[in-house]
């Protein structure tokens, strides 16, 4: 199974060398997004081994994530895995990814930070469980951390789907489409390393992101 690992970073020069190394040293392909950051993001990247697409404004995790899918999408991966670029991710639950995928049962695998979720702010657990009670409703499936930067996606799905959201609402976007198109979506159990970062997303601001595209998805079939 041919494998890329997709990172969308912006101003990650603490931690992305690090990140690019340790993925490097488990003979995994890596490729970076770089939305418009200001500081040494890209350079670091590149010389831990990382291939680097940059965007020369900040566009969104969205707009960033759907720039690595075409690109990843067009080359012979099988699936790709995206991670955070802030360190959160543990580098080694990429083999629980990978075991599942070999199994063959699921096209979509999100990470489940709900098992163990001490450290993760009550407002954010408050609001990923709402929202992944929608979204599992709209999928007619049960996914328990729908909100879960760390996921695998078959690049078959993202060859079938088409995206449009620009920020964080397109990690529900992926699911929900991919769903309505017959694909399954499983969950691993994954953890979060939280060390005093500072959350990009706006619990209000993209809370209300995320229920209008709810809105504009269901209004629209």
């Amino acid at each position: 199974m041919n494998i890329c690992i997709l990172i969308p970073a912006h101003n990650e020069a603490r931690n992305i060398a690090r990140l690019v190394t340790q993925l490097r040293a488990k003979s995994l392909d890596v490729v970076v997004v770089d939305d418009g950051s200001a500081d040494d993001t890209t350079r670091l990247a590149r010389e831990a081994g990382a291939e680097v697409l940059v965007n020369v404004k900040n566009q969104g995790k969205g707009a960033s994530l759907q720039r690595g899918f075409a690109h990843i999408s067009s080359l012979p991966y099988d699936a790709l895995i995206t991670m955070d670029g802030d360190g959160q991710h543990a580098i080694d639950d990429v083999d629980v990814f990978l075991k599942l995928l070999s199994a063959g049962q699921v096209d979509i695998i999100c990470g489940n930070r709900m098992v163990d979720h001490k450290g993760m702010p009550f407002v954010r657990l408050a609001t990923n469980r709402i929202m992944s009670w929608l979204v599992s409703a709209i999928c007619h499936q049960r996914i328990d951390d729908t909100q879960c930067g760390y996921r695998l996606i078959r690049t078959a799905v993202l060859r079938n789907i088409t995206l449009s959201s620009a920020a964080f609402e397109i990690d529900s976007e992926v699911l929900i489409k991919a769903a309505r198109k017959g694909y399954r979506i499983g969950s691993v159990p994954v953890k979060t390393i939280y060390a005093g970062e500072k959350s990009r997303i706006h619990p209000v601001r993209d809370t209300v992101r995320f229920l209008i595209y709810i809105v504009r998805e269901l209004t629209s079939r």
